[in-house]
């Protein structure tokens, strides 16, 4: 029996690897069971090129659990090793130099195994124990033992072995008895080495016989060695791709559409992606793409690897160019990495492009669902923008859709304003918009329906990329307003009548909770609607913005701020200021006369102390000029309330308020309760 230390120079190797290697222990089952498939697969290749002669047989790789033993084994029929290749592999921890490397990465040590091949080394984070009984493919080839207790000491002995291959012998430390677990195991195997391209067995396969489940005897294999990915797309049929996705995503609804990948230059990259269903009502869920290295699998965090907006695919990547083990901030400045990053992005709109000019009926079915992926493409990445604005849709409130271009040409003659700007008319709720938008078509414009959950971002995007374009929700103002032209009607209402309904109708607006109301006057038609509510575009879109995470947190706290819109040309408005007139007409005169005398009072006042200091100023004046202000301001709050008196008695204005609130949405509760009562007495 030789004894000997493992060539590494310094004693830290195993606390490190114990407690920084890496940060799942579970992972060393990977290791291992890779390893193996590995021997496994260098036997296949010396096999076809005639270097060995023996037959191949079965090479399934075992994984055997023994919970009174505590130990779990690993066996393989492939390549084996020497007692010399113990020594260079194993012994000799595969670099120089270890001391200074482990004082360098020991923070960061995901990195070493990449680069030095520690894999095996990975047991011993869950082993108080390893064992590794291993015989060459080699004639005439002596079998040996290595053993180790996770010190720098090992035996290495000869022993009977009486096939070629390795078991590594794993003794299970108290810490990690979590392993001895046969529903674990099996859980790591299916997550790790599910698509292995030798077979992997674990426990035997089971039936019902008796009542009861009893073994069979044969292997229970694991994984699926020829994975659709690695098959060419000639060979596959849609069910296929269907029944792949189901396996990876059993709880899933069917997706959209897949992308099949198979690059074997500048890089080599296979995968399947798929588009799938999501809605813009629920948690838009990540982590959803598997990523291989020669169908090993490494990790569902793929964000550095695939850009942004397809992290919200799900599916597998596979590329050999990826390495296995390797930190995250590694992986996203890997210059491999991000060619593979670019061409992805480039293949999705390749597929995507192809699929509108050879099925634009099926693209416009699934583009409602599609639309959330490729608008998140275009805004986070410029190239992605550059090749999908050939073939993004646009949907109006008709459920007709159309390209850019196509909808360009189809408003330009006759939603163009003043300026010469474009002006792009969008509802985000054609229910609760509706009356909006139907005043907006019998203008003759055409509206768009942008509901989806990157809208409020997106229409910003469009406004910089669009050239003398502008997006206007069709509520945000008055339908003359919308497009502004040179034409405007005047306004049949005074400017005193217009001050008097001020009051009369901001008097008579209920508390809506978070909003704020400002009333205006338009002069429209006497077809238009006497009273409506719009909300200013750009309050709103900060606003909503804010509420996306946008970095508009100031806007989010901000009250929503509404314009109450009075059609001062309409009968039912003018039939108010004439109530107005008739009941408070000698009342407001007289008032109305006080204020004049005291505004002129005022003025020669003010315009008498204008150049004097303080000081100077005569006290009488001073005085008389507070008295003045305040027999004003009584005045004003007189007129105030003999304008609410006759508003709080007048039904029609409140009509008119709650009409506009109910058209918008915003009547609930009591207020609608109050309005129905008054529409049947009004009827």
């Amino acid at each position: 029996m030789q004894k000997g230390n493992i060539g590494v120079s310094t004693e830290n190797i195993f606390p490190i690897i114990k407690k920084y290697l890496y940060s799942d222990h579970e992972i060393f089952l990977r290791e291992l069971v890779s390893n193996a498939v590995d021997a496994s697969q260098k036997l296949r290749t010396l096999s076809s090129v005639g270097e060995f002669k023996g037959e191949l047989g079965d090479l399934t790789v075992r994984v055997k659990l023994d919970e009174k033993k505590k130990t779990i084994t690993i066996s393989d029929r492939g390549v084996g090793m020497t007692a010399d290749e113990i020594e260079k592999y194993i012994n000799q921890v595969a670099f120089s130099g270890a001391n200074e490397f482990l004082e360098k990465y020991k923070k960061d040590a995901n990195a070493i195994i990449g680069h030095f091949g520690l894999g095996f080394y990975s047991s011993f984070m869950v082993s108080k124990k390893v064992e590794i009984v291993t015989r060459s493919f080699r004639d005439d080839a002596q079998a040996v033992k290595w053993s180790c207790d996770g010190t720098t000491e090992y035996t290495l002995e000869e022993v009977k072995k009486d096939d070629r291959g390795t078991d590594i012998i794993l003794y299970i430390d108290e810490d990690n008895k979590n392993f001895l677990d046969k529903a674990e195991i099996d859980r790591l195997l299916k997550k790790y080495c599910r698509f292995l391209p030798v077979e992997i067995a674990f426990g035997q396969e089971t039936e019902w016989k008796d009542g009861k489940e009893v073994e069979t005897g044969k292997d229970k294999v694991i994984n699926e060695t020829n994975p659709l990915w690695t098959r060419m797309p000639a060979e596959l049929k849609e069910e296929d791709y269907q029944q792949f996705y189901r396996d990876l995503y059993p709880m899933a609804e069917d997706p959209l559409f897949n992308i099949h990948l198979n690059v074997d230059y500048p890089f080599n990259l296979t995968g399947v992606l798929y588009f799938p269903k999501i809605k813009n009502n629920i948690e838009i869920q990540k982590n959803k793409i598997q990523l291989y290295s020669n169908q090993v699998y490494v990790t569902d965090s793929v964000e550095g690897i695939v850009p942004e907006f397809l992290t919200l695919l799900h599916g597998v990547l596979d590329s050999p160019d990826i390495p296995l083990n390797v930190s995250r901030s590694y992986l996203q400045s890997d210059g491999n990495v991000k060619k593979i990053s670019s061409h992805i992005t480039k293949k999705v709109a390749d597929r995507l492009e192809e699929i509108f000019k050879n099925d634009r009926k099926t693209f416009e079915e699934k583009w409602d669902d599609l639309k959330l992926f490729i608008e998140y493409g275009m805004l986070t990445e410029e190239k992605f923008y550059d090749r999908a604005a050939k073939f993004t849709l646009f949907k109006n409130t008709e459920g007709k859709y159309f390209t850019f271009e196509e909808y360009k040409d189809l408003i330009k003659s006759n939603q163009t304003d003043k300026d010469d700007s474009l002006v792009y008319l969008y509802s985000t709720n054609k229910d609760d918009q509706y009356t909006f938008i139907e005043a907006a078509k019998n203008k003759g414009y055409d509206v768009l329906l942008m509901d989806g959950h990157f809208d409020s971002h997106f229409i910003n995007h469009l406004e910089q990329k669009f050239e003398k374009s502008r997006f206007v929700r069709v509520d945000s103002d008055v339908v003359e307003k919308l497009i502004p032209k040179e034409e405007s009607q005047e306004l049949k209402l005074s400017a005193e009548q217009r001050e008097q309904l001020t009051t009369v109708f901001s008097s008579q607006l209920p508390n809506v909770n978070k909003a704020h109301f400002v009333v205006s006057f338009e002069g429209l038609s006497e077809q238009d609607t006497p009273v409506m509510i719009t909300q200013q575009e750009f309050m709103r879109r900060m606003k909503e913005m804010s509420a996306l995470g946008g970095g508009m947190m100031f806007y989010g706290d901000m009250p929503d701020s509404y314009n109450l819109v009075v059609n001062a040309n309409h009968p039912l408005v003018t039939r108010i200021a004439e109530g107005v007139e008739a009941e408070l007409g000698e009342k407001l005169k007289t008032i109305n006369g006080r204020m004049a005398g005291l505004d002129s009072r005022k003025a020669e006042l003010e315009a008498a102390k204008k150049d004097k200091k303080e000081e100077e100023v005569p006290q009488t004046e001073k005085e008389e000029l507070e008295d003045v202000k305040k027999k004003l301001s009584e005045q004003r709050e007189k007129k105030e309330e003999l304008l609410k008196t006759f508003a709080g008695g007048n039904k029609l204005v409140s009509q008119l308020i709650d009409l506009a609130l109910l058209s918008n949405n915003m009547l609930k509760g009591e207020a609608l309760n109050k309005f129905v009562k008054r529409s049947i007495e009004l009827i």
